[in-house]
């Protein structure tokens, strides 16, 4: 009997240890660690739209890597929109996810990144699809919070201008500004119509001293030093405070209740130029200071301009999409846990 033990024991030892060990899961420290370094690049290699966020991984797959040493991950990571611009550089852990009041925005990415053996993460590829929360799935739960608007309102627009003027009128800044892009609109009825508007500015040639009459003619700095900012700009209005001539089926607003907030981002590549200049003694671009936003720019000098890098292709893309019916994970332990669904119960983020 003891010897029958001994070969089933012995039996069972050989299949446990010919047994591959189990795929990770969505909860695996390593497998969440080169997710959020993977989207930490998807940010840095975007050129529009707002840094997202980390809300859970929903499923991955892990082959060995036969070129290179490490693993390679296919990862499928939903994201939340946050408050930081990619303009901005922020790091995403750094930056506060919308809530149901700020019009929230939520998706999915399906990432591929390397993982070298020495916890190096490199970004291969990424394809992103995000969506607006509805407007009614918010109206639910929150029946006071703003919703959504059209970004080609023409209301939209003027709130961008009047509060673009605002911000151009009390700036210290050395230049005048420009509207770029309008990234966000939302609307909301409070003692009369409110609209909430987000936008992208552009330093332009013309000082901030420059007459209003000649404005129109201001073109947005074309060179690398050029500031940008992300300002978010309102206009409250009663009812009464609108002039009634008609644009586009709608009523036009005045001036009144405008307010307006700016964040202006430093060049990277000023930043970058003005510490080779400090480390190489080189004065020609001693000029820009972070403070009074002066600068002294490479268009300004003689010299023959020299060639113009090529824009490094991005490695992927992110597009606005309505919601479509997505598989169930194939790797075990699949989803993760969300870190964040803002208190909506109607939709799942």
């Amino acid at each position: 009997m003891s010897v029958c033990l001994l070969i089933l024991c012995l039996a069972s030892l050989q299949r446990g240890g010919g047994a591959r060990p189990e795929a990770p899961g969505c909860s695996d420290p390593e497998a969440l660690r080169v997710a959020e370094e993977a989207l930490e690049q998807v940010n840095r290699d975007r050129t529009s739209g707002y840094v997202l966020s980390l809300n859970r991984l929903y499923d991955l797959a892990r082959g060995a890597d036969q070129v290179n040493d490490g693993s390679l991950y296919k990862l499928t990571i939903d994201v939340l929109e946050t408050k930081c611009h990619v303009t901005s550089r922020k790091p995403w852990k750094q930056c506060q996810v919308r809530d149901i009041s700020e019009v929230p925005v939520y998706g999915e990415c399906e990432v591929s990144a390397h993982a070298h053996a020495h916890a190096q993460v490199k970004l291969q590829s990424y394809s992103c699809v995000l969506r607006e929360v509805p407007d009614l799935a918010i109206v639910r739960e929150c029946p006071d919070c703003p919703t959504a608007d059209s970004l080609g309102d023409p209301i939209v627009m003027e709130t961008a201008k009047l509060s673009l003027q605002r911000f151009n009128e009390e700036s210290r800044l050395a230049n005048h500004f420009a509207l770029e892009n309008i990234t966000k609109a939302s609307y909301q009825w409070v003692v009369g119509p409110s609209y909430f508007v987000e936008f992208t500015i552009v330093e332009t040639v013309c000082s901030r001293t420059t007459d209003a009459s000649e404005l129109s003619g201001c073109a947005p700095m074309d060179c690398q030093f050029a500031h940008r900012g992300l300002c978010r700009g309102s206009h409250m209005s009663a009812d009464e405070e609108f002039d009634f001539k008609p644009l586009a089926g709608k009523r036009m607003m005045n001036r009144k209740a405008v307010d307006v907030t700016c964040e202006i981002f430093e060049p990277q590549d000023a930043a970058e130029e003005e510490v080779r200049a400090k480390a190489s003694g080189d004065s020609r671009h001693a000029g820009h200071q972070h403070h009074n936003h002066t600068h002294l720019h490479p268009h300004e000098h003689s010299a023959a301009p020299g060639p113009v890098a090529a824009a490094a292709k991005p490695l992927g893309t992110v597009v606005d999409k309505p919601a479509s019916p997505r598989s169930a994970p194939a790797a075990g332990s699949c989803p993760g846990p969300r870190r964040h669904n803002l208190g909506l119960s109607d939709i799942k983020l």
